[in-house]
């Protein structure tokens, strides 16, 4: 898969992990569904503990990924929902763990909350194969 990273020099260079864009040559397109902070049960990780809820999250993204046969390399944009984007902030070593020396365009969004009360993020993907 061919990727190119888009930085038009029109638009502020980002100071996040994030890119501002991405071009992809034609290929097959992967959509995860906005992935919350539960195990294969449906059980809650991580009450009310941002970090670990932020694990089990790309934990559930990169399962998912796996299973059409990608893995964090191919993702080109994601989208978080968080209930508290400061503390979002605070653990974007987390990210960096999962998406490595690429990082694809990004949305953070901060909402009052989630499909459950206890939850505190969700983040959705699109990969390319």
């Amino acid at each position: 898969m061919q990727k190119t990273v888009l930085q038009p020099d029109t638009v502020a260079k980002p100071k996040g992990t994030y890119s501002q864009g991405v071009k992809v040559s034609g290929q097959t397109l992967v959509f995860v569904a906005g992935q919350v902070s539960v195990d294969a049960r449906g059980d809650l990780i991580g009450k009310g503990d941002m970090r670990a809820q932020l694990r089990q999250v790309h934990e559930n993204v990169k399962a998912v990924l796996e299973s059409a046969g990608a893995t964090f390399d191919n993702v080109v944009k994601t989208t978080a929902f968080v209930t508290d984007v400061e503390e979002y902030r605070k653990h974007a070593d987390i990210r960096r763990e999962y998406l490595k020396g690429y990082f694809p365009p990004s949305t953070v969004v901060q909402i009052s909350r989630l499909a459950q009360p206890e939850f505190l993020i969700e983040i959705e993907a699109i990969a390319v194969l």
